[in-house]
């Protein structure tokens, strides 16, 4: 008879990847693909907005329904930090799922594991979720964990646009400044300088 462990492994794992693809061709059609073998794709289509909206959509699924692993190994790490060569880093800290998507473009998104050393350097990536910190066993002063602080919303970047009234409702609203007003200074002429 085979029992199941009830405790997760702590043995390190591969930090997992999926990547989202939307792929034109030459008639004016595209497809979406996803590296997860079960996920079903909608058929080839001239839609190419309805597909990147399904695309977004279909990463952001699995983004809500992946569990980070607290043991996954860096996923950038693996790759020798190939997204981010001009800043090296070692892998160090907890797990985060990242998503990877360059607005420009719009045509890949991928959702990986990460190590948060990794995570703020990685271009266009947001941080989804972390993983959990594994409990301290054998607290002295029986004492419950610390709150778990939420991570801080990032503001977005606006794509080349932005305007005093799209500011949050939470802050301040700002008064355009006015141009100060100077006085030239006189242009004198020197002596010996004259017309």
């Amino acid at each position: 008879m085979t029992t199941a462990a009830s405790e997760p492994s702590t043995e390190p794992v591969p930090g997992r990847v999926w990547t989202i693809r939307l792929t034109g061709h030459a008639d004016r059609t595209a497809t979406v693909t996803c590296t997860t073998a079960a996920c079903r794709m909608p058929p080839r289509s001239k839609d190419v907005a309805g597909l990147r909206a399904f695309a977004a959509q279909h990463a952001a699924a699995h983004a809500r329904v992946a569990t980070v692993h607290t043991n996954a190994w860096c996923h950038c790490g693996s790759t020798q930090c190939a997204a981010h060569p001009d800043r090296p880093v070692h892998c160090a800290g907890g797990v985060a799922l990242v998503l990877q998507h360059d607005p420009l473009v719009g045509r890949v998104w991928t959702l990986e594991e990460v190590c948060e050393a990794c995570a703020p350097l990685i271009p266009n990536a947001r941080v989804l979720a972390r993983a959990a910190r594994p409990a301290r066993a054998g607290r002295r002063d029986g004492q419950a964990p610390p709150a778990q602080v939420p991570m801080p919303a990032r503001p977005g970047v606006p794509g080349g646009f932005s305007s005093p009234a799209a500011q949050p409702a939470d802050s301040p609203a700002r008064q355009p400044r006015r141009p100060r007003r100077t006085s030239r200074p006189t242009q004198r002429r020197g002596q010996g300088q004259g017309r």
